[in-house]
């Protein structure tokens, strides 16, 4: 176990065992989701920890002999640990996201929650949660469905929509878990079109159907870390250049970029993988004047073939 995962852990377990003298091994390896001997080499090194000075009055004395727990001189972290105003305000902001997904039921409970949670963490995380708004998807056919799928672990057949080639293609996908990035949902599972893990976006969703197939992923098949987001740029993809103004510098914040230049007066250059053309004309037609394509040449000239016919199109349209 990580000193990451252990470290919050440990200074959860003082405050509890300070506020419970003589709470159980098991009871308390229960609480906190840890085997006994977990516990155990948990409660070994919280003994080695104090303050400075590292003499038997500095630090923390505690024992379990026959099972009962009992801790002493750790008055100086026996306060549960609070919440920071950027901690709480993301624990505000996903609680709320919940709440609107449509195949959530007790949302009254869940209210009690955050009206608590924004009680404790004080004005400012309530403030700054507050001013965030959430656009989730609109294809509460898609969510019901895909969600009935997991519960009774069945295979889906979807006609979905992708962007990229503009195309709505036929798939079947073994549905393994809903994540939620950027305020979206995605269906990730195991896409026998592709043969491999992939996500869906639900409101790209055009069309759901449960088949009477089990969902039986490959051995193979692995979660997709969704932690820098969805977009996750290969090696073999093309290489992009662009040239960005003030205005469009916004495309560092959403996109990741291999390489970032300053050109001063704000401009930049930036290179970034594209695995589809099509996406880069669309980014630029986007971007409009603030910023162009530079390399490579071809998908330059055809992002000025793109605009042209479209400025075409809309100067005979009026």
């Amino acid at each position: 176990m990580s000193t990451a995962d252990r470290l919050p852990r440990l200074l959860a377990l003082v405050p509890y065992l300070m506020s419970h003298p003589g709470a159980q091994v098991p009871e308390v390896a229960r609480l906190f989701g840890l085997t006994e001997k977990q516990l155990i080499d948990d409660l070994q090194l919280v003994w080695m920890c104090g303050l400075p000075g590292h003499t038997p009055g500095d630090l923390i004395d505690v024992s379990w002999d026959g099972g009962e727990i009992l801790i002493d001189n750790a008055e100086t972290i026996a306060r549960p640990l609070r919440l920071g105003v950027d901690e709480a305000s993301a624990l505000l902001v996903a609680l709320r996201m919940l709440a609107e997904l449509p195949e959530f039921e007790d949302s009254e409970a869940l209210a009690r929650v955050v009206a608590k949670l924004e009680s404790a963490a004080g004005e400012g995380a309530a403030q700054v949660s507050s001013q965030v708004a959430f656009e989730l998807d609109a294809a509460p056919d898609a969510m019901a469905t895909v969600t009935d799928a997991l519960r009774r672990r069945r295979r889906l057949s979807l006609r979905y929509y992708v962007p990229g080639r503009d195309e709505i293609t036929p798939r079947e996908v073994d549905p393994t878990r809903l994540v939620m990035v950027d305020g979206r949902s995605y269906l990730e599972g195991w896409c026998y079109r592709a043969d491999g893990m992939r996500l869906f976006r639900l409101d790209r969703i055009v069309g759901v159907e449960v088949l009477d197939v089990p969902a039986e992923p490959p051995a193979e098949a692995e979660p997709i870390d969704v932690t820098d987001g969805v977009f996750r740029p290969s090696p073999s993809d093309e290489l992009v250049e662009l040239e960005l103004t003030p205005a469009g510098r916004w495309v560092t914040e959403h996109y990741p970029c291999e390489e970032v230049t300053e050109l001063g007066e704000g401009r930049l250059r930036v290179t970034l993988r594209a695995r589809d053309q099509g996406w880069v004309v669309r980014l630029a037609l986007r971007l409009g004047d603030g910023g162009r394509v530079l390399a490579p040449e071809s998908l330059a000239r055809r992002v000025h073939e793109v605009a042209s016919r479209t400025l075409a199109l809309y100067e005979s349209a009026h």
